[in-house]
């Protein structure tokens, strides 16, 4: 059953379902009509992705386009999911009818980045890259990994984090997206809540939660810097936490920074509300990035396992 919150939507919309996630209510699954995507391919067809990467305010026109097609009403509802504390997360797909016409090419995959950009630019301002040297990322994780980060890595499990601890711009948002896959089982992306996070309040009131740590990245980052913030660096116009943690980055200084650290990663990996989420190609995952905490389950080790992934991260732009 939808939530109430938005049953008075749903009725309206053209072209757009939104229904709870089956495992967790709070994440919204949004699937686009192949109508409201079509007239979207009609009023970008011009653009290529050359030309989105090198004129920023095309990535803007992008997103008035896709808005466009859904008769304005896409935007309003990704910004009212994401400003909502009880949600504040989306997975975004095609209907079955346009999924089964994806193709394992690099002209379908330019197509994911120009979608992406166009979810991404509705809510906000996506940061540069620094991995990557643009506004987004694309990686691969193969069977073999020898990077220096867990990021890539197939047969582990990535333990629940934020993005942008480690640099000096918010990091209000992250996008996740599918490009393709083969020989995969397992890998999904796994989630939770702040709110829903058992031993929040431990933490939270904890004599350490509003003190700087300090946080740096491995080369592969391209940061080339260090930076200070508590984890519970702010509170929203609620007064409620947002939360910035990561196991990875931290430089804890002394015994006590590092035992409430590993508590809290300890904490958050056996949490019995984290749940899993399975993402299909073409597909992308949207997360408020200080209310919610994500992750990876590990791949099932094959030889020829390989998953390209997109990544956008940045600030809410209104």
């Amino acid at each position: 059953m939808t939530l109430s919150i938005k049953d008075s939507v749903n009725s309206e919309l053209q072209g757009i379902t939104v229904n709870p996630h089956p495992v967790n209510g709070r994440l919204q699954v949004i699937t686009l009509g192949k109508d409201l995507l079509e007239k979207f391919n009609d009023l970008t067809c011009e653009w290529d992705l050359q030309a989105i990467e090198y004129k920023p305010f095309l990535r803007f026109a992008v997103a008035e386009a896709l808005d466009k097609a859904s008769d304005y009403q896409l935007g309003k509802l990704l910004v009212q999911i994401m400003d909502d504390r009880n949600q504040g997360a989306f997975l975004l797909e095609a209907c079955d009818e346009v999924r089964a016409e994806y193709e394992d090419t690099e002209i379908q995959r330019r197509y994911f980045v120009k979608l992406s950009t166009a979810i991404s630019h509705m809510i906000g301002l996506p940061n540069f890259d620094a991995m990557y040297g643009k506004y987004y990322a694309r990686f691969t994780v193969r069977n073999v990994d020898d990077s220096d980060s867990y990021l890539r890595q197939a047969h582990r499990r990535m333990e629940m984090h934020n993005d942008g601890t480690y640099v000096d711009e918010r990091t209000d948002f992250v996008l996740m997206m599918k490009m393709e896959e083969s020989n995969m089982q397992g890998g999904d992306s796994l989630l939770l809540h702040l709110d829903d996070w058992q031993d929040l309040d431990k933490f939270y009131n904890h004599p350490m939660a509003k003190q700087d740590i300090t946080w740096g990245a491995p080369p592969s980052k391209n940061t080339g810097y260090d930076i200070e913030h508590p984890v519970f660096f702010e509170e929203d116009a609620e007064g409620k936490p947002h939360f910035l943690f990561i196991d990875q980055f931290a430089k804890p200084k002394n015994r006590r920074e590092g035992l409430y650290l590993y508590e809290i990663g300890e904490s958050l990996e056996n949490d019995p509300n984290c749940f899993n989420v399975r993402v299909n190609v073409g597909s992308m995952l949207v997360v408020h990035n200080h209310r919610w905490l994500h992750g990876r389950d590990k791949f099932v080790p094959h030889p020829d396992l390989s998953r390209e992934l997109l990544r956008q991260r940045g600030s809410f732009s209104r």
